[in-house]
């Protein structure tokens, strides 16, 4: 322990001596380990923003859509023609016991004005379970109920975007509303969505029963058909069963035999959370590793000045080698003092980086996210180099012939 304190003492000493030339060895550090912590914090940040757009749809969820279809020789595209209908909602609820919610969609666009004020926006006929399905919370008012989808009511749940062009900071609960020139009543406010993965606002919509789109609003060759399920399995552990439960049975309704080629697919969208996760992990991974490249770089040039101070003071090694000082003690001597640059170097870094991250935030508005374990990574990274780098330079001066050193000039 004394050795130890000693050699810190001198290492200390000579790092002051020479002050400038030990903030300039430092700088290739800082730089490594405040680009190291960005780059990592701008990663994890970006990957933060994906699974939040994802999570924002919803959890344990499948999409199904309409399929390609074949008529009189002539094949459409995939969701060219409605092929799913609000019964095939209902059988899926009521024959698949894996499946917690379904909810039944139809979507359209249209114009929507209020008092001198009107905004083009998304116009979809829903079911009560979209709200469940998608975790979307009712901040004031209320959601609808079955009786408002049986009965096709003139009810409507307005997004935050919606809201803002419109009524501004006065509360829409109540307020009547014309959806393409058809009066509709306010009944509840959207909790805020935020951005989905495609780069839309999801805020910039209008809910209304989904009879009533069906009816009057959107429409369609067939009043009974849909655009799309929103299916919510009972829990992670079942969407698999979920999916191949609703497959068999959409088979059946459809008719879908070996020969023929289903007029639907399902996407599962927890899988695509899964490789969107992946993806974004993959990249923080490659930014924090080039960004390593610079701590190398960095490792390289302590190596390279402590050599020169091997050099400088090779007959202060002689004299204390002469007086009775071992191997190990010169040994540590210059491990330390690498270890201490490095050290010093990574906490400056550390500073650097996390300022950096928050400034690459408020200027750009790009994410952030700085971790602590990021942080002692580095940390132990930086002293690490120090040993790494500093010890051939180290072993160097400890192995010199005292009376060679004496005689230096």
């Amino acid at each position: 322990m004394t050795t130890f304190l000693q050699s810190f003492r001198i290492a200390l000493r000579a790092l002051r001596v020479n002050k400038m030339r030990a903030l300039l060895t430092m700088l290739g550090i800082i730089i490594g380990i405040a680009a190291v912590i960005a780059m990592v914090a701008i990663g994890a940040g970006a990957s933060k923003m994906i699974s939040d757009q994802i999570a924002s749809i919803g959890s344990n969820l499948l999409l199904v859509l309409p399929g390609s279809v074949t008529s009189g020789g002539m094949r459409s595209g995939s969701g060219a023609t409605q092929t799913l209908t609000y019964d095939d909602a209902k059988a899926i609820r009521s024959e698949c016991p894996s499946v917690a919610q379904v909810a039944p969609t139809v979507r359209g666009s249209g114009q929507v004005v209020y008092g001198n004020q009107n905004w083009s926006t998304v116009i979809t006929g829903v079911t009560p379970e979209m709200l469940v399905v998608r975790d979307w919370a009712v901040i004031s008012g209320r959601n609808f109920t079955q009786s408002d989808v049986d009965g096709a009511t003139k009810y409507c749940l307005i997004g935050q975007t919606v809201a803002e062009n419109l009524f501004g900071d006065t509360d829409p609960v109540g307020k009547v509303i014309r959806v393409r020139k058809i009066p509709f009543t306010v009944v509840g406010l959207l909790d805020r969505k935020g951005q989905s993965p495609q780069g839309q606002d999801q805020d910039d919509i209008i809910y209304v029963p989904l009879t009533t789109a069906q009816r009057k609003l959107i429409g369609g060759q067939f009043p009974n058909t849909v655009g799309a399920l929103m299916i919510q399995a009972k829990s992670a552990e079942v969407l698999k069963k979920a999916e191949e439960e609703v497959t068999a049975l959409l088979n059946q309704r459809h008719r879908v035999g070996p020969s023929r080629e289903p007029d639907y697919m399902i996407r599962n969208l927890s899988e695509i959370l899964a490789v969107s996760e992946q993806s974004s992990k993959v990249m923080s991974m490659l930014l924090g590793a080039v960004a390593s490249i610079s701590l190398v770089v960095g490792g390289i040039g302590i190596m390279n000045i402590m050599l020169v101070s091997v050099t400088e003071r090779t007959r202060e090694i002689g004299i204390r080698i002469a007086i009775g000082a071992k191997q190990r003690d010169i040994l540590l001597q210059f491990l330390t003092e690498a270890v201490l640059l490095t050290t010093f170097g990574g906490l400056l870094g550390i500073l650097v980086g996390v300022a950096g991250a928050h400034l690459v935030a408020a200027l750009v508005g790009w994410p952030t996210l700085v971790s602590v374990h990021t942080i002692l990574i580095a940390f132990l990274f930086s002293a690490g180099v120090g040993v790494f780098f500093g010890f051939y330079p180290a072993r160097k001066a400890s192995s010199l012939n005292p009376i060679d050193a004496l005689r230096y000039e």
